[in-house]
Order: C-alpha cells, then sequence, then structure tokens
C-alpha cells in the first residue's frame, strides 16, 4: 500500500521524468550519435513508466480481472524482449501522459459535485461568540449567523430576520426573506441580517450534507449502457490477450501479437457512458435538480407518459379560502372546525385555519381521519360531499347549486356539517407559473401523453386541467387508485414516470418507472423519488427531461466513437501494408497515441453537457396565431385568464 501512495503521489513527476529521458534518448541519437545513451535513456524512460502500469495490472489480477493495464504491461515487457526500446518507452509515457490529461478532465466533468463540496460550511458561531468545528454542533444547539455567513446546520429561526439565498439547495439564486419561525437549511447565504437559530439537524444529516452524498452515489450508479459496456469489457479484454497469443502462435510474429495487445485496449469504451453519466448528473446537481444515477437518466429520457399530482405539483400548495358560504354555523362550531382542522398537515386543512384565524380551543374526541374524504369528530365532519352522503347528510338545491358553481370555476370545496350542512368553504390553490409552456416544451421533446391525477373532484380537476392544456383526468382519487393506475399504464407498456409531491403521493411515485417530487428539500421526498426537484420552479421539469435525453445522447456518441476507433486501428493493423496509408503507420506507438487521445475525446465530448442550457422548442407563426386568449371575471370577482385553442 506504501508503494501504491508513493506512486500516485509522485505520478505527475515520474511521467514528467519519463518524457525528459525520452528527449535525452533522442538527443544522444541525433546529436551526439550515442547508440549507448539512446537506449539507456529510453529503457529508463520504460522502467519508469511500467512500474505503476504494472502495480495496477497485478493489483486488478488479485480481484481476477484482466485489466487495460495487464495489456500494456505484457506488451511493453514484449518489446523490451525484442528490444523495441523506442516503442516500449512512448508506449509508456503516453500511456502515463493520457492518465494525467485524463484525471485532469474527468476533474472537470465532476465540477458541479466538486463546487457543492467546497462550499458545505465548515464551522459554526456560538451566540457567546465562539467559533466552534461543524463536526462539535450538537442537535438543539443556539447558533449566531451574521450578514454574509452560511448557515452551518438546518434549524428553525428563535430571533431575528434577514434574506437568504438558497441557491445551494434549491438551485434558484433569489433571496428570501426569513423571520422567527422559518426554517433554514446548512450551506445556504445570508446576505442581509441577523439571525439566531436552533440546530434541529447536523452534518450529513441536514438537507445539504445529504445532497451531496445523493449525487456522489447518483454518479456511481450506472445506467444499463454502463452495465453493458462493463459486461462487455469483462470478457472483451481476455478475448484480446487471448487472441495475440494465437496470432503469435500462428505467425510467429511477435511484434504483431503485442501490437494488437495495445491496439485493442477498451479504454475510451469503458470510460465513455459513465463519464457521460457524471456529467450530466452534476449539471442536474447544480440547478437544483437531483437525477439518481445513470438509469435513471435513462429511464426519464425515454419516458413517453408522464401522470401529475395536482396540489403542490401543478399548483403551489399555498391555498387560500377565496369564499366561505355560512348556512348558520355557530361561533362554538367554527372553533370546533378549527381545533379539528389543525390535527392536518393537509393544505386544505391549513388554509381553512388561516380564514378562521384565532379560535378557542375545545375538546373534541374519536377523530378519525377518513381516506379520500375527511375528517371527522364526535357530531363534526369536515370533507367532500361522499362523505357527508356516507352519513346521511344531504345538501339542498341552493347547497348543491352553491357547491357546482364554486368547482365550475376551479375552487377546491370543503362542507362542514354537524346533523346538517352549515358551512361551505371555497379555496383557490394558485397555478405554478409557466406550467403550460413547460407542458408544451415536454410534449415538443417527446413526451406523448400528459394525464392528470387527483384526489379533487372532478370540476376543479377539469377546470385546471384545462387551464394548463391537459386533456385527460382522473379526478376523486384515493392513493391507492392512483397507485393503480400507474401500474396499469405499465403493465400496457408504458414508460411512465410520476410527479407528486414526495408525501401523499409516494406509493405512485415508488411504483413509476421514475418518480418525480416537487421539493423544497423535505427528507421524504428525497428519500423515495428517482428525481427530486429542489426548488419551486415547474420549469426545471422540462430541463431534467432535456438533460436525460441529451445525456443519453452523449452516452451513445461516445460508445461510437470508441467502438469506430478500435475497430480503424485494428483493420489497419489486419490489412497491413494492403491497406495502404493506414498499415504503414499503425504500430505500438501510434496505437497508444490514437488510445489516449480517444479517452480524451469522449471525455471531452461529455464535458459539452457541463454548460448544458434549457431548451425552448420553436413555435412557428401558424401556431402562435392559433392561441386565443379569452378573459371572464370569476365567482370572486376577480380576473383570471383563461386559455383555451380556437379552432
Amino acid at each position: 500500500m506504501k508503494l501504491q501512495a508513493l506512486l500516485k503521489k509522485y505520478s505527475n513527476q515520474l511521467t514528467g521524468l519519463s518524457a525528459l529521458l525520452i528527449l535525452i534518448a533522442y538527443s544522444g541519437k541525433y546529436l551526439l550519435n550515442s547508440y549507448f545513451l539512446w537506449a539507456f535513456a529510453l529503457l529508463l524512460a520504460t522502467f519508469i513508466g511500467l512500474v505503476p502500469i504494472a502495480f495496477q495490472a497485478v493489483q486488478a489480477l488479485k480481484f481476477k480481472q484482466v485489466s487495460i493495464e495487464l495489456l500494456v504491461s505484457i506488451a511493453v515487457i514484449a518489446a523490451l524482449f525484442i528490444q523495441e526500446y523506442e516503442e516500449s518507452a512512448i508506449v509508456t509515457f503516453l500511456f502515463a501522459f493520457g492518465a494525467f490529461l485524463e484525471k485532469k478532465t474527468l476533474e472537470k466533468t465532476r465540477s458541479s459535485i466538486k463546487s457543492l463540496t467546497e462550499i458545505a460550511p465548515s464551522t459554526a458561531l456560538r451566540i457567546s461568540g465562539e467559533v466552534i468545528d461543524i463536526n462539535d454542533v450538537k442537535i438543539n444547539d443556539e447558533l449566531l449567523v451574521k450578514t454574509g455567513a452560511q448557515i452551518p446546520v438546518d434549524g428553525s429561526i428563535y430571533e431575528g430576520a434577514g434574506f437568504v439565498n438558497e441557491s445551494s439547495i434549491s438551485g434558484e439564486s433569489a433571496e428570501i426573506k426569513k423571520g422567527v419561525g422559518d426554517k433554514v437549511f446548512a450551506g445556504t447565504l445570508l446576505e442581509n441580517g441577523s439571525l439566531l437559530i436552533q440546530a434541529e439537524k447536523v452534518g450529513e444529516d441536514t438537507t445539504f450534507g445529504k445532497i451531496i452524498e445523493l449525487v456522489e452515489e447518483a454518479q456511481d450508479t450506472k445506467s444499463s449502457a454502463e452495465k453493458f459496456i462493463d459486461r462487455f469489457a469483462k470478457y472483451y479484454t481476455p478475448s484480446v490477450l487471448v487472441l495475440s497469443f494465437l496470432i503469435f502462435i500462428v505467425s510467429q510474429d511477435i511484434k504483431l501479437a503485442i501490437t494488437l495487445l495495445v491496439l485493442g485496449c477498451p479504454g475510451a469504451l469503458v470510460i465513455g457512458p459513465p463519464v457521460s453519466n457524471v456529467a450530466g448528473i452534476g449539471n442536474g446537481a447544480k440547478k437544483g435538480i437531483l437525477i439518481k444515477g445513470g438509469n435513471i437518466m435513462t429511464n426519464f429520457s425515454q419516458t413517453d407518459l408522464l401522470l401529475f399530482d395536482k396540489t403542490g405539483t401543478l399548483t403551489k400548495g399555498k391555498t387560500q379560502v377565496s369564499i366561505t358560504k355560512n348556512y348558520g354555523a355557530s361561533t362554538e362550531l367554527i372553533n370546533q372546525v378549527a381545533m379539528l382542522e389543525s390535527q392536518s398537515d393537509h393544505p386544505l386543512a391549513k388554509a381553512i385555519i388561516d380564514e378562521i384565524g384565532e379560535f378557542t380551543k375545545v375538546p373534541l374526541q374519536n377523530i378519525e381521519v377518513i381516506k379520500g374524504q375527511g375528517i371527522s369528530a364526535d357530531h363534526l365532519l369536515i370533507g367532500n360531499e361522499k362523505l357527508l352522503e356516507n352519513h346521511q347528510i344531504f345538501l339542498n338545491a341552493q347547497q348543491k347549486n352553491d357547491l357546482m358553481k364554486l368547482q365550475k370555476h376551479g375552487l377546491s370545496t370543503v362542507l362542514i356539517a354537524d346533523d346538517k350542512v352549515r358551512l361551505l368553504y371555497g379555496i383557490t390553490d394558485e397555478i405554478r407559473p409557466n406550467v403550460k409552456e413547460t407542458l408544451t416544451r415536454l410534449k415538443k421533446q417527446g413526451i406523448k401523453e400528459l394525464i392528470m391525477l387527483t384526489g379533487d373532484n372532478e370540476s376543479t380537476a377539469q377546470s385546471i386541467a384545462q387551464q394548463v392544456g391537459i386533456s385527460q383526468v382522473y379526478a376523486n382519487l384515493l392513493p391507492e387508485d392512483k397507485a393503480k393506475i400507474v401500474q396499469d399504464y405499465k403493465l400496457a407498456c408504458k414508460k411512465v414516470a410520476f410527479i407528486g409531491d414526495g408525501i401523499n403521493d409516494s406509493p405512485s411515485i415508488a411504483l413509476a418507472d421514475v418518480g418525480i417530487a416537487m421539493s423544497s428539500g423535505t427528507d421524504i421526498a428525497i428519500e423515495t423519488s428517482d428525481i427530486v426537484l429542489m426548488s419551486s420552479n415547474f420549469d426545471n421539469l422540462s430541463y431534467a427531461h432535456s438533460l436525460a435525453k441529451s445525456t443519453r445522447k452523449n452516452m451513445r456518441q461516445n460508445i461510437l466513437i470508441a467502438l469506430f476507433v478500435v475497430i480503424f486501428l485494428l483493420s489497419g493493423l489486419i490489412l497491413g501494408n494492403s491497406s495502404g496509408f493506414i498499415g504503414q503507420y499503425v504500430n505500438m506507438a501510434t496505437g497508444m497515441f490514437v488510445h489516449e487521445a480517444s479517452i480524451l475525446l469522449v471525455i471531452l465530448n461529455a464535458m459539452r453537457l457541463i454548460p448544458h442550457k434549457k431548451y425552448y422548442p420553436k413555435i412557428s407563426l401558424s401556431q402562435m396565431t392559433k392561441n386565443k386568449f379569452i378573459i371572464k371575471e370569476n365567482l370572486s370577482g376577480k380576473i383570471s385568464t383563461q386559455i383555451r385553442r380556437i379552432k
């Protein structure tokens, strides 16, 4: 292990020394006319270059692997045996120099994850003013964050206010105002203000720590193309060794046999797909898009059906009560409603609590959540019409008319009843910006079908779907109903992606070929889905799909480049002098040069993914003139834009 560490530590110096010795060798031959200096310098350069290569070959053999280093080592030793000192020295130098260039360019493809790790906080400031190492921070510690400093942990603000840049978490550089009670995340930057925070998660348990861990794991997770290449190389590399031996037995031409060993090295083929994968995943991480591996990238690029949850996905999930219809609710009943809804995390429940405001706490018993219908306690019912009907409570004509009007205009509705209907809430949930444009881009990028799955009522679902341009809707669904639809489409041989909020939709996310969570950093979203959109920017969905398609295309390009180089070199070698120009110049040294050049070429090709930009499809003038906008006033008296296509 010490030798391995030394060789790795001084690899650059050894490569430089090898190059200097080759230069001395040629100077001795052509300037001093000294064969001894020429041969001695080349032998020394060969030995210096061969030691690290042979050491790696031996290490691989311990794990029963026939590596590229073994092919090169055998070829170089055989070249020394037939006194081809020039080629042996050049081959070892090119191999070492190629490894140096590969390392430098590979670092560029991993630049995104490197930049993430570099901005990870290393210290924290106690409220006493003491600076401590980040590893010494404990849960519930109270910390001070000053203007311009990084927030060191996930926690809650208990004093102070300021503007926080959360680009390291969400990919969005906009500053967010934070105050008492708000959550903050490790790795984010306090641009202005001063905060006192209480630590809730520290170290690797923070959202930022999990992001780094997931991206690192994802870059090591192989796609189907990578797995195939690994299996191929497992048999291909030993086959080259056996073929070279057979050629030597048949032809008695050792130079031909050792040249085949060098030319047959599958270096570019092995490194091509994973380097594309690394670059693509790193690009996504920098934009706040966590893609958990090359296989996920491939699956998403092949998706032909996208299933969407509504609340928190197509809409912001920031609900508010727009209309309240009171059919005789007492103050006591309203207090009971607020008390019961405070037991729920559902967005509609939060909207009702915000609407009621301050309330008197009252005792409630027999609280029961009824899946897909609502919640009950004692005599109180809160939920949809189905919940009331199951308890033999029915709406009168006026109430039914009010309910239909609200739903027709896209509002979610909640009914409150005891022995009869007492309240009707109409709740709005604003559609995320750019949803319609993003869905249009996804279709342009090759997605064939877009379908909404929601637990909301049919009228509200259809209204939202019409506004965003989705033609097919499944409404009034329970979580298991959504999962069943996902499963049915998969059985119909569809490549299915499901996009939800990462909490209520976890069964569907887990079942889909690609599960995608719209999230602002929730633990369950990060852990259960295949892709996490860390910001609230819906446009990142089309960006992620475009990136997945580009990454898959890049992988295929790299495979084709590698195969072409191997076929080109082997053809030149086999055809020999009959191939004219090619055959004359195919030897160990040129073969190694082309081999290393092909590795650099596939890495450089993968690096094109690092500055990958958002995809914006071209829209023709005829398409633009077909889109008209009809504006009408909605039930609450506000002006809303409803888009429909006029044919």
